[in-house]
This record gives structure tokens, sequence and C-alpha cells, in this order.
């Protein structure tokens, strides 16, 4: 369950793009006369705690004339050790990145984390690479980190480790800490009962959805309504509660509007989930092409209807409501 080499790739294209920072796949490519000061987490979402610390980290290391790096990991620990398939995260590898790009961080390392690496002791992580590969000046760190073979490493071996190889350990305090851990969960309740607002507050910005145009049953032209059928690659990632929201996206360097269903379309006897966008005033050929869609307000649940006529009517109040907040709130 390694990172693709090609997504790897594209990560890597897509920072060049941008000035500030740059995203390495594995530590053993990474290479710097600079020394370096690093934290060390998951990241998922990005929401506002971990800018936070990601700030604190940036700061410091401008004041100290050093680099600043975010080391995570991909896939999930619980994936690989566990096999535990029911993981949903907030972001996906390729949408953390894109997040991370916007923080001010000079590097941001993506290693493949395995069984293998599991099982590298404290030392082993410490001495391999923190200190030969990373180069590291100074590591900010959870009060509550685990790290190592068995988690056997904590911020008292760290503390001691630090001595021996000419490094400062700085510790983030409980309340930093907690912080996180109690948005990340606030935003993951949010999504899934549909309480986009909280969860859109916690994490700073609009939640995301990233997939590919694919072909669908074309039944949203017949009514009017033609949608874009948003297929999303990564199994792990967190789908909010179905129904139907007011949405964004960026198309050819154009924003465009729209509503979007989550469901499983009850009244044509759907029996799978789907996500469909309709945008408004547009009519571009979108089959095959990558979309990030931006969620900005939950409508309503997803219903059954009688009638395909009932179900047309509703999407045009559907749509007279989304207009209605857009011009509200643009």
């Amino acid at each position: 369950m390694f990172l693709p080499k090609f997504k790897a790739q594209k990560l890597y294209i897509c920072v060049l793009k941008f000035a500030f920072l740059k995203t390495i796949y594995n530590t053993s490519n990474f290479i710097s006369d600079s020394e370096t000061y690093v934290t060390i987490g998951t990241f998922d979402g990005v929401h506002f705690g971990h800018q936070k610390i990601i700030e604190k980290l940036v700061f410091e290391a401008k004041k100290a004339q050093k680099k600043s790096l975010v080391l995570t990991f991909y896939p999930h620990p619980r994936m690989v050790l566990q096999k535990d398939t029911s993981v949903k995260l907030l972001n996906t590898i390729d949408e953390r990145a894109q997040l991370l790009e916007k923080t001010g961080l000079d590097y941001l390392i993506i290693h493949p984390f395995s069984v293998e690496f599991s099982r590298m002791t404290a030392l082993e992580f410490v001495k391999d690479i923190l200190v030969n590969q990373l180069n590291i000046s100074k590591l900010i760190i959870g009060y509550d980190h685990h790290f190592g073979k068995n988690r056997e490493g904590n911020i008292n071996q760290l503390s001691k480790y630090s001595h021996v190889y000419n490094f400062d350990v700085e510790e983030i305090p409980a309340q930093d800490i907690d912080e996180v851990a109690v948005s990340s969960t606030k935003i993951r309740r949010a999504l899934l009962s549909g309480d986009l607002q909280t969860a859109n507050h916690y994490l700073g910005y609009p939640f995301m959805l990233n997939g590919t145009v694919i072909s669908g049953k074309k039944l949203g032209g017949k009514i009017g309504f033609p949608t874009a059928n948003i297929a999303i690659e990564e199994p792990y990632k967190l789908i909010p509660k179905t129904g139907v929201y007011i949405v964004k996206s960026t198309i050819d360097n154009n924003i465009v509007f729209g509503m979007m269903n989550i469901g499983n379309r009850p009244t044509v006897n759907g029996n799978y989930q789907t996500i469909e966008v309709h945008f408004f005033n547009f009519n571009n050929d979108l089959y095959g092409k990558k979309l990030a869609v931006e969620l900005l307000y939950f409508l309503r649940d997803e219903q059954k209807f009688d009638s395909i006529s009932l179900l047309v009517n509703q999407l045009k109040i559907d749509a007279e409501n989304a207009k209605i907040y857009l011009k509200n709130k643009l």
C-alpha cells in the first residue's frame, strides 16, 4: 500500500507551479544543505488547529534562518497496520498537499507508511530519518506524540536523543493538541450530519470533493438539469451526508456555481450512491475532466418524489434558493 509513483509525480509537478513549497515523496529523496525545523503528523483536513501549529513552525524557522518542513505519511497507519478499510479522511493525499502549499512551508515530505517502516525503532527513526536525512535543527511536536516500533518513542525519549544528536525539541502544549483533536472530530460529525456551516468554520475553507467526470445515465439532461457525475477515486475520502448542496468550481480558470446531489436517486429507483453537479449557466462538455468541487451550503435532505414532474419542480426551487443564497453571500 505505497503511494503510487504517478501520484508522487503529480504532486511534485503540481507544487512546482508555486514558489513556496517543494513536495517530496519519501524521505530518502530529500536533499538539503540547510538545517530544518520539523513537525510530524497526519494533518488530515489541514484545519485551523493544524494551521496554528504550522504557522508557528514557519515563523520560528524563518526567524532562525532555517527551512520549515512537515513530515506526513501515506497511507494512513491504520490502513496498513490494522487493515482498516473503514478509515475515512477529510482530505485525499493530493488535497492535503494542495492545502499545505498555502501555509508558507518550505518542504512537505510524504513518506510511504508500510509494515516495514512501522518496525523502525525510535532511535533508528531519530538517527536515520530526522538527523541523517532531514538535517534537523529543531523538532516541534505534540506532548502525546508516539513513534517507532510499538509506539515506543515519546517526548521524553526525543528530549534525550536531542542532546545526543544536537537538535532542539519544542513541545506543543496539550491545549493546542487537544484543540486539533476536538476540531477534527467536530468537522467529521458536522459533515456526516449535514452541518456544513460548522464543518467549514473549523476547516477555515469550504470542504471539497475532487474527482473525474464520468458518463452517467443522462437523466438530468432530459429533465432540464444536466449534471456532471463525479467519480471519487480514493475509497478513504469522507463523503458528506446525502442531500443537496450549493457548490462552486473553477473550470478553465472561470468560477462557476451550481448545486450538487449526493445520494441514491430514489425517485428513479437508484441503487447506488452518486455525486452529481448541475452548474448554473454552463453547458461545456466536462467528460473525462478532473473537477474540484467546493461545498458552500447544505440545502436539503435527499427526497423520494412520487413523480418526475414533482422532482423537477423541487429542482427549480433548489436552483432558485441557491441563487438567492449566492446573491446574498457574494
